[in-house]
């Protein structure tokens, strides 16, 4: 059997497992979440972009775990037996979805019915939504990179935490007024200082293809190794055909990303070098994953913050 069936088989595998496991769970524990001393909303999320509306929104009424951590890919992420348990001692779910967690779909399924199971990128109306290359009827998944869009997930999460616990509902709206006017005093700020950058220098070369909106929302050309997913492969002609795009545009500058392997990205660079073109590495941007807990960074806004700095002052 081929490497790269086996490798599908065992995915598939690994699936097959985590269901059986996933409906032994349910069947053993017919009520939502753990017993509850705290009066919180037990909230269980996937990304940290997620996971840092809802602690914005439900603020101290809910405890929140998240699953992906710094420096995961949720494309490739396959759920372990910790991570259904504490899918299944949640009160609530909320995730990406448009496939991000792909590996986790049929999980989702199944908690849903027994809790509230919430893909917030559902909530975003879809004339903001981005298309893929390969497939019309999909959409690119990566939309917290369009603030604009990313605050109809304040308002679906404000909605749903509401629905738990109405008795907090004046407290959610709040917050969550508060919070999108921090998007919206943030948004602004990365509209103004992409714009310092010249017209022909805004271009924005990263491993995979994960800032299409970004480039939407504050006029880039987004160009990625890969493609939406980091599960897509590339080859030997797909970094010569970047290395002769960065080569005929003069672009100087390609950037890293802090939750895949610059291996890509610096064949890039030597193949370009070997063209006698000079490419730098004009930093690390946070694209599917945020920085560590407790840091900047490790927050939504510091880590869109953080791409917009590193951004401007590579390409400026």
């Amino acid at each position: 059997m081929e490497e790269k069936k086996v490798k599908k088989w065992l995915a598939g595998v690994g699936t097959a497992v985590l269901a059986v496991f996933l409906l032994a769970a349910c069947g053993s524990n017919q009520t939502s979440g753990v017993e509850n001393s705290t009066g919180k909303i037990h909230v269980t999320t996937t990304t940290g972009q997620v996971a840092d509306v809802v602690k914005n929104v439900g603020g101290d009424q809910v405890e929140v775990t998240s699953l992906m951590g710094p420096g995961v890919d949720p494309h490739l992420y396959q759920a372990s037996q910790g991570d259904i348990k504490k899918l299944n001692d949640a009160d609530m779910i909320f995730y990406n979805g448009l496939h991000l967690e792909g590996k986790m779909g049929e999980i989702f399924e199944k908690m849903s019915k027994d809790k509230a199971t919430v893909a917030v990128a559902d909530f975003i109306p879809e004339d903001m939504l981005l298309g893929t290359d390969d497939d019309s009827n999909a959409h690119d998944p990566h939309v917290w990179f369009n603030i604009q869009a990313w605050t109809h997930t304040v308002d679906a999460i404000e909605e749903e935490l509401t629905k738990q616990s109405p008795e907090n509902a004046e407290f959610f709206k709040k917050n969550a007024a508060n919070y999108k006017q921090e998007l919206e005093e943030m948004d602004q700020y990365a509209k103004e200082q992409i714009q310092t950058i010249p017209k022909e220098s805004r271009v924005l070369v990263t491993a995979h293809d994960a800032f299409k909106y970004f480039g939407h929302a504050y006029d880039l050309e987004v160009m990625g190794l890969q493609g939406l997913s980091t599960d897509s492969e590339y080859g030997l002609k797909d970094v010569q055909s970047l290395v002769d795009t960065l080569v005929d545009s003069n672009i100087k500058a390609v950037f890293i990303e802090s939750s895949i392997s610059e291996k890509s990205i610096s064949a890039v660079v030597e193949g370009a070098k070997k063209k006698g073109h000079e490419v730098v590495i004009g930093g690390e941007l946070f694209s599917d994953a945020m920085g560590e807990e407790g840091t900047e960074e490790g927050t939504y806004i510091g880590m869109f913050k953080h791409n917009v700095d590193t951004i401007v002052s590579s390409l400026k």
